[in-house]
């Protein structure tokens, strides 16, 4: 591959890093009060740096590998629809190997929180579960497989909903009314794909949470504990947390899209 083809793909991939970040940063700025106020009823913007920290390399990693896939795939050539929605599946699961570990802190953190007389750091707390636990799926990828299927399932159907259904629907000359052609389209891609994935949702804070009885590990796989919960709690609680999924999901994941692809076409017309 000669120098400038490198340095093209090199420009290439910067572009779908930074659209893929700024789509996280600007959904977490929208969408970050809906959480304060629907867990604390607090200032709007409190506690916001944190999840800026972290959901903007993770959104950047989800548009970057979706790109990648998608391209991949040219070489094998599926259906256009199935090259969406497999680019999206493994752009999911390529974002639940990189996320797992930080999940498994954060709510590590959050339950035990009023068990630690000082708070620790996120990097101590990590090091406490490498320690006493290790690396593996009882330790910092504890809840791999739920995260897996949390992840691939909703990418799946965002991507592959998102871009099969936009390519259907007719282009609308006037911009205002194409943009909300395509927050429509997204604000439906995330609201289809948060009820489809939240079974896995509810699977992964049950098994990265705390137990029913301290010491004894009552969830410990993905689909034994869905069939658990099934049995023990009926299928609602499979659905527990719906409406404040969609409330965020759906109109966070319609911002993203939308950032994502007015910025990386900016950034293709000016860098």
């Amino acid at each position: 591959m000669s120098a400038k083809a490198e340095v093209g793909l090199a420009k290439e991939a910067s572009r779908q890093i930074l659209a893929g970040g700024s789509a996280g940063l600007v959904e977490i700025c929208l969408m970050h009060p809906l959480d304060v106020v629907k867990t604390r009823l607090l200032g709007f913007y409190k506690g916001i740096l944190p999840p800026i920290l972290a959901e903007t390399p993770k959104r950047a990693v989800k548009f970057f590998t979706f790109e990648q896939y998608k391209k991949l795939l040219e070489y094998v050539s599926p259906s256009p629809a199935l090259t969406f929605a497999i680019a999206g599946l493994g752009s999911g699961l390529t974002e639940a190997i990189v996320v797992n570990p930080f999940e498994v802190v954060k709510i590590g953190l959050q339950a035990n929180r009023n068990t630690f007389a000082e708070q620790p750091s996120t990097m101590s707390y990590a090091r406490h579960i490498i320690k006493k636990e290790g690396l593996g799926l009882q330790g910092l990828n504890k809840g791999f497989t739920a995260t897996l299927g949390r992840h691939g399932v909703f990418n799946m159907v965002y991507f592959g909903f998102y871009y099969n259904v936009k390519n259907i629907i007719p282009v609308n000359k006037d911009p205002t009314l194409e943009f909300w052609r395509k927050f429509g389209i997204g604000l439906l891609s995330g609201t289809i794909a948060s009820v489809i994935n939240i079974p896995f949702d509810v699977a992964k804070s049950r098994i990265q949470g705390p137990q029913p009885v301290p010491g004894e590990i009552k969830y410990r796989t993905c689909f034994k504990t869905m069939a658990t919960v099934y049995q023990e709690e009926g299928i609602l609680a499979l659905y527990k947390g719906l409406l404040p999924k969609v409330m965020r999901l759906g109109p966070g994941g319609a911002v993203m899209l939308l950032v994502y692809e007015y910025t990386y076409s900016w950034l293709q017309e000016n860098w």
